[in-house]
């Protein structure tokens, strides 16, 4: 019971992850501020809604494919977390409109705290979740919202956490 509710006053810093290389940079960071100031990183991982249902039995095949691919990908980065943070994380998988998904996510979920977003450096801007959450959402938002700069170096994050 005292380990359940020193838990819950730790703070949460949740990344989302993709296959995107400024999510390193946003979980380098979650996990640096997490072990500065005993918190906890989870990590979650949005399935997007399938693109047609003409068959119901391939969409659900290809919930099922998403789904393992997500869990393999989280269980790896939960290494990753447990080795920087040395603290496991949570994993989430949930399925729908990414920035919906993430907004009622943090809504549910008294124990986050921040919310860890990796900024793209191409042309194309910061990237559509970080520019909807981050600019138009932000409002919003129960949690602050941090963007890390998907150029900045190990060195450089290891300095600001």
């Amino acid at each position: 019971m005292a380990k359940a509710k020193a838990l819950k006053k730790q703070p949460v810093f949740l990344v989302v992850v993709d296959d995107s290389e400024e999510m390193h940079q946003a979980l380098q960071f979650a996990c640096g501020r997490a072990r500065s100031v005993n918190g906890r990183v989870a990590l979650m991982y949005c399935i997007a809604p399938a693109e047609f249902e003409y068959w119901a039995g391939v969409g659900e095949l290809m919930r099922e494919e998403a789904r393992e691919e997500a869990e393999t990908l989280l269980k790896s980065l939960a290494g990753e977390v447990q080795q920087q943070s040395e603290i496991l994380p949570e994993l989430v998988v949930r399925e729908g409109p990414i920035s919906d998904v993430v907004m009622k996510l943090v809504e549910e979920d008294a124990t986050i705290r921040i919310l860890v977003l990796g900024a793209g450096t191409g042309s194309d801007g910061p990237g559509p979740l970080v520019s909807q959450l981050a600019g138009k959402m932000s409002g919003a938002m129960r949690v602050p919202v941090t963007v890390v700069p998907g150029n900045l170096s190990d060195e450089q994050l290891d300095l600001l956490t």
